[in-house]
């Protein structure tokens, strides 16, 4: 007799489901389903390019910086405009502020009341040790103001930013304001390492209790950035083989050439592969990739990682870990940028607009996004949105599948299935808003 068993999933962007297709008691396989639909990609058909980088960050409110610098750059791509190196440096520091913004809501927000078996992160005040960390609500609030308020500086408002545009920024950074935002820069690193390294405790005895929620089958890891410096994107995407194996590179424009699209009948986001095996972007997969981070307090973590887990390491929840990293990482290199001079120099060139394609690469913190425009007679005819969760969605529902296989037994189901389908789900991070444009 076949059965399903239906999980909606919280604590994520967007609304979804899990599905566990049964058969006679047997796990049959998992599926993650999105809920809602947005349309995008079908209501931006007749708009003037020049209005893309401020209509496509309403896409997502929390991936908003991603999609405003996306559209910049596949604009860019298609008027063959480069922007000047002060103008690049003020959108780098509105990507970092992002990645603390989304690695701070992700681990202390998302998933941290996992760890704490707490439905929320304010439930988890109570049950938390005062001595080790005060109140977590309050210092995670205080470590993820940090990312609004650098994506604030650099892009001129927190959600949906304005500040680049085609051919640069439209301003640069005050001094006396960089100066101030580096203070709270370094007081919110040890907050956000006492929290990390509490998180990081709490991962282990999760592991412990349930295992690592891997299987052995293989699939590629997939990142678009800097091997020396994951905060920075670079203008190709890497796919590398998870036994190490294979590395194949290839630029946004070929994405069509080297990614399968997979439609799903009953879910409104699709699903892509490579080589017909699974996709894992987002943090595990820049880590794995990366030669360094960069900067000393996050390399620190980040041997700790590669001693105690290996390099690769293919833990599904070692995903959070990585967003630590990243997250310390992201407070260092904006300390770093904001002690540059951000306020003189050459902010624009000139742009003069003209039709054809374009091509936009950045790595969101959930991996590489890609926009694709084409244009005509200065409308948009056509837009592609290549969306990071798109990528993971075969290796969520695989994970689903390895988890489901251990709670679900021919005569019982265990307690606690449920919750473990959130956990899976959470790990990857993904963002449903986006990835049902």
């Amino acid at each position: 007799m076949s059965t399903t068993i239906q999980f909606p999933i919280s604590r994520i962007e967007g609304h979804a489901k899990v599905v566990v297709n049964l058969d006679h008691g047997k796990v049959l396989n998992a599926r993650f389903l999105a809920q809602e639909y947005r349309g995008f990609e079908q209501f931006l058909k007749g708009m003037p390019a020049e209005q893309m980088p401020v209509i496509v960050p309403r896409v997502c409110g929390v991936c908003s910086t991603s999609h405003h610098l996306a559209a910049v750059e596949a604009l860019e791509d298609a008027y063959d405009v480069k922007p000047p190196p002060v103008a690049e440096k003020i959108r780098h520091l509105m990507m970092v502020g992002q990645l603390v913004q989304n690695q701070a809501t992700s681990l202390f927000f998302f998933t941290l009341p996992d760890k704490l078996q707490a439905t929320s992160i304010f439930g988890a005040d109570e049950s938390a040790s005062k001595d080790a960390l005060g109140s977590i609500s309050k210092k995670a609030m205080a470590v993820r103001k940090i990312g609004t308020e650098l994506i604030a500086i650099a892009g001129g408002q927190f959600i949906h930013p304005v500040k680049a545009v085609v051919g640069g920024v439209v301003s640069g950074i005050d001094k006396a304001a960089a100066k101030e935002m580096r203070k709270k820069i370094k007081a919110a690193i040890p907050i956000a390492c006492s929290l990390f390294d509490e998180y990081w405790q709490l991962s282990q005895k999760m592991t412990k209790a349930v295992g690592d929620w891997e299987g052995d089958d293989p699939f590629y890891y997939m990142i678009a950035v800097d091997k020396n410096d994951p905060t920075r994107p670079v203008d190709h995407v890497t796919m590398q083989k998870s036994d190490g194996s294979e590395t194949v590179t290839f630029r946004p424009e070929d994405f069509r050439e080297n990614l399968q699209f997979h439609q799903v009948q009953d879910s409104f986001s699709a699903k892509t592969s490579f080589n017909d095996l699974p996709i894992r972007a987002n943090s595990l997969a820049r880590m794995n990739l990366i030669e360094s981070t960069g900067t000393p307090i996050a390399n620190g973590y980040l041997e700790r990682f590669r001693v105690q887990f290996g390099s690769p390491a293919h833990q599904i929840l070692l995903f959070d870990l990585c967003r630590g990293i990243e997250l310390i990482n992201g407070l260092e290199r904006a300390d770093r940028l904001l002690a540059e001079n951000l306020m003189d120099g050459e902010m624009s060139v000139p742009v003069e607009p003209r039709d054809g394609f374009g091509y936009g690469l950045v790595e969101a913190p959930r991996g590489p996004l890609i926009h694709h425009y084409q244009i005509e007679n200065g409308l948009i005819v056509n837009v592609e949105f290549v969306i990071p969760t798109v990528h993971n969605n075969f290796s969520i529902e695989r994970a689903l599948t390895t988890m489901a296989k251990r709670f679900v037994h021919e005569d019982r189901i265990d307690m606690g299935l449920d919750s473990a389908m959130g956990w899976v789900v959470r790990a990857f991070d993904p963002c449903i808003a986006c990835a049902t444009h």
